[in-house]
């Protein structure tokens, strides 16, 4: 498993998978409330359910929005130190309970396939790195907003 897999696993977060094969019936279901928004396409219903939104379409889920800025901003809360995980990929790491050394930094890079370029200095890598982090985040289903994306 690489650091960016274990950044969506603090999160709560599950990479797109595959159709899993059908399991036994759920006898107990958390408290679902339904959004009553109007949906895009195909799409024929949204359910909210503990912190999570998954959209459902045709009966099957699509995909989970997790409450990752609640999420995150409790987890620092918790650390009782000032972390401004907003705007450091260190503080981000530091409130996840991740490894935020240079070498674990350079490897989550890589992992995201950093220009060499920005490899070179660790400022210019810090910050394509959390940029990079935050928003494949977003795109794993957790609700980053548009301001910290830019």
């Amino acid at each position: 498993m690489g650091l960016f897999d274990s950044i969506l696993e603090k999160l709560g977060i599950k990479k797109a998978a595959a159709p899993a094969a059908p399991t036994a019936p759920v006898t107990s279901a958390p408290k679902v409330q339904r959004d009553s928004r109007p949906v895009p396409g195909n799409i024929q219903a949204t359910a909210k359910a503990e912190g999570a939104t998954v959209v459902v379409a045709g009966g099957a889920a699509k995909m989970e929005m997790v409450d990752v800025m609640a999420k995150l901003e409790k987890m620092a809360k918790d650390k009782g130190e000032k972390l401004d995980w907003k705007a450091s990929i260190v503080d981000l790491l530091k409130v996840l309970g991740l490894d935020s050394s240079l070498e674990a930094r350079k490897k989550l890079a890589v992992e995201l396939g950093c220009p060499p370029e920005k490899m070179k200095e660790s400022t210019n890598m810090n910050i394509w790195l959390h940029k990079t982090v935050l928003q494949k985040i977003s795109e794993n289903g957790g609700n980053i907003p548009q301001s910290l994306l830019k």
